[in-house]
Protein backbone atom coordinates (compact mmCIF):
# COMPACT_ATOMS: atom_id res chain seq x y z
CA UNK A 1 0.00 0.00 0.00
CA UNK A 2 1.33 3.58 -1.05
CA UNK A 3 2.07 6.68 1.70
CA UNK A 4 -0.56 8.58 -0.52
CA UNK A 5 -2.91 5.61 0.33
CA UNK A 6 -2.54 5.25 4.27
CA UNK A 7 -2.83 9.20 4.47
CA UNK A 8 -6.18 9.47 2.24
CA UNK A 9 -7.70 7.76 5.18
CA UNK A 10 -6.27 10.35 7.72
CA UNK A 11 -7.57 13.72 8.18
CA UNK A 12 -5.53 16.17 10.51
CA UNK A 13 -8.22 17.94 12.61
CA UNK A 14 -8.45 21.54 14.70
CA UNK A 15 -8.87 20.54 18.32
CA UNK A 16 -10.46 24.55 18.73
CA UNK A 17 -12.17 25.13 15.52
CA UNK A 18 -10.38 27.87 13.62
CA UNK A 19 -13.44 29.89 13.23
CA UNK A 20 -14.01 29.82 16.96
CA UNK A 21 -10.20 31.24 17.44
CA UNK A 22 -7.99 28.06 17.34
CA UNK A 23 -4.94 28.29 15.58
CA UNK A 24 -3.58 26.30 12.72
CA UNK A 25 -0.75 24.76 14.60
CA UNK A 26 0.60 21.98 15.74
CA UNK A 27 -0.71 22.25 19.63
CA UNK A 28 -3.72 22.38 18.42
CA UNK A 29 -4.20 19.63 16.00
CA UNK A 30 -4.75 15.97 16.00
CA UNK A 31 -4.29 13.33 13.52
CA UNK A 32 -7.34 10.88 12.92
CA UNK A 33 -9.11 8.67 11.07
CA UNK A 34 -11.67 10.77 8.65
CA UNK A 35 -14.99 8.73 11.02
CA UNK A 36 -13.28 9.77 14.16
CA UNK A 37 -12.69 13.16 12.84
CA UNK A 38 -16.33 13.75 11.95
CA UNK A 39 -17.31 12.25 15.16
CA UNK A 40 -14.88 14.87 16.97
CA UNK A 41 -16.29 17.72 14.82
CA UNK A 42 -19.98 16.65 15.59
CA UNK A 43 -18.95 16.57 19.76
CA UNK A 44 -19.49 12.43 19.87
CA UNK A 45 -15.87 12.34 20.55
CA UNK A 46 -13.23 14.26 22.09
CA UNK A 47 -9.68 14.23 23.92
CA UNK A 48 -8.96 14.36 27.57
CA UNK A 49 -6.10 16.22 28.44
CA UNK A 50 -4.48 13.37 29.70
CA UNK A 51 -4.60 12.22 26.25
CA UNK A 52 -7.62 9.69 26.70
CA UNK A 53 -10.15 9.12 23.89
CA UNK A 54 -13.64 9.78 24.87
CA UNK A 55 -16.99 8.84 23.86
CA UNK A 56 -19.91 10.13 24.00
CA UNK A 57 -22.73 8.32 25.16
CA UNK A 58 -24.61 10.09 22.31
CA UNK A 59 -22.75 7.45 20.01
CA UNK A 60 -24.36 4.69 21.42
CA UNK A 61 -28.31 6.56 21.93
CA UNK A 62 -27.68 8.26 18.24
CA UNK A 63 -25.24 5.71 16.81
CA UNK A 64 -26.62 2.32 18.43
CA UNK A 65 -25.03 0.24 15.55
CA UNK A 66 -22.00 1.61 15.78
CA UNK A 67 -20.14 -0.24 18.06
CA UNK A 68 -17.00 -0.77 16.70
CA UNK A 69 -16.39 2.28 18.69
CA UNK A 70 -17.11 1.15 22.53
CA UNK A 71 -13.85 -0.11 22.67
CA UNK A 72 -11.77 3.00 21.69
CA UNK A 73 -13.22 4.40 24.72
CA UNK A 74 -10.73 5.94 27.79
CA UNK A 75 -7.43 4.09 25.42
CA UNK A 76 -4.44 6.36 25.44
CA UNK A 77 -4.31 8.19 22.15
CA UNK A 78 -0.94 7.85 19.95
CA UNK A 79 1.37 10.55 20.14
CA UNK A 80 4.39 12.12 18.63
CA UNK A 81 8.16 11.37 20.44
CA UNK A 82 8.42 15.30 19.90
CA UNK A 83 7.17 17.26 22.96
CA UNK A 84 6.69 20.31 20.09
CA UNK A 85 4.77 18.08 17.99
CA UNK A 86 1.95 16.90 20.65
CA UNK A 87 -1.15 18.69 21.23
CA UNK A 88 -1.41 20.60 23.69
CA UNK A 89 -3.47 19.50 26.66
CA UNK A 90 -4.43 23.15 27.62
CA UNK A 91 -6.43 23.58 24.31
CA UNK A 92 -7.83 19.78 24.84
CA UNK A 93 -9.79 20.97 28.39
Amino acid sequence: MTGEKVFSALKAGHIRPYAEGGEHSIPNGLLMQRDIHRLFDLGYVTVTPEYKFELSKSVKEDFSNRKEYYGLHELSILLPNNQAEKPDPKILM
